[in-house]
């Protein structure tokens, strides 16, 4: 065999390899199929991050600001594929999901592999299938209202047995703004006539038992971060016997919870 021979099978090689390499990056780089109605990538199970909005109270329209601007820092934390949901406990004491908006982040431009998509044409796709949807899901979520009920801890069980939200579901998290004042049948904060706060409600133990009698352990493994909403004549008591039970509450149904003002 000559060397000119030798030359370009060994020219073949290289092109081949090459080829083998573009179709392999083709292959990996290629961008999943997405549902259409929630953008999420077909046949896996994304991480879901939900924004609960207790309305069953009024807030301020400062309130209402900053609330606006925690759902778009929580926007702005999602990785791509994470799912986001907006819920709110309505005025008749239903959890109701904010204009249907539970959606997967579909990736911004920044986000995507310039190789391989135009980061512009994203950035475009991105705002009118997720962020604008967002945004005026939020003129109606943090507008103020008021009701008569408030069954936080009910709610919160009745979101996980969702299947969107379901133990099936990894890395489920869920920021809950409330004032956390439960008034429902299973107990309620109120009736200071009846006592202290720890003689009028019922233990932590009970609390979780009945929910998990009613609702299942569904809630088991939920990451919860709460942002209070102080109300008057009510602050010592959020910041501390309230606390303190609403923690304890949580950790009998396998519920991490942290804590912050709004």
């Amino acid at each position: 065999m000559s060397g000119r021979d030798l030359l370009g099978i060994f020219n073949l090689l290289i092109i081949g390899g090459i080829l083998a390499g573009i179709s392999y990056m083709g292959f990996v780089l290629k961008p999943a199929d997405y549902d259409s109605q929630t953008l999420c990538m077909v046949g896996e199970i994304p991480p879901h991050r939900v924004v609960v909005i207790d309305k069953t109270d009024l807030y301020s329209p400062r309130q209402a600001e900053t609330i606006s601007d925690l759902i778009l820092a929580e926007r702005g934390l999602l990785s791509v594929g994470e799912r986001l949901s907006l819920y709110e406990l309505n005025a008749s004491g239903q959890l109701r999901n904010t204009n249907r908006f539970s959606l997967c982040n579909p990736g911004a431009g920044a986000q995507v592999n310039p190789l391989y998509r135009n980061p512009d044409r994203v950035q475009a796709r991105y705002e009118a299938l997720f962020s604008d949807p967002l945004d005026r899901a939020l003129a109606d979520l943090v507008t103020p209202k008021d009701a008569p009920n408030s069954p936080i801890i009910e709610a919160l069980a009745r979101l996980t047995q969702d299947p969107s939200f379901d133990r099936t579901v990894p890395s489920r998290r869920i920021v809950l703004v409330s004032d956390m004042l439960q008034n429902s049948d299973i107990f309620t904060v109120y009736g200071r006539g009846r006592g202290s706060f720890s003689q009028r409600i019922p233990s932590a133990r009970t609390v979780a038992n009945a929910i998990r009698e009613t609702y299942g352990d569904n809630m088991r493994g939920v990451s919860i971060r709460i942002r209070l909403i102080p109300r008057n004549s009510w602050e010592t008591e959020q910041r501390g016997a309230l606390r303190r039970y609403w923690s304890e509450v949580f950790d009998q149904l396998g519920v991490s919870v942290s804590w912050a003002d709004i």
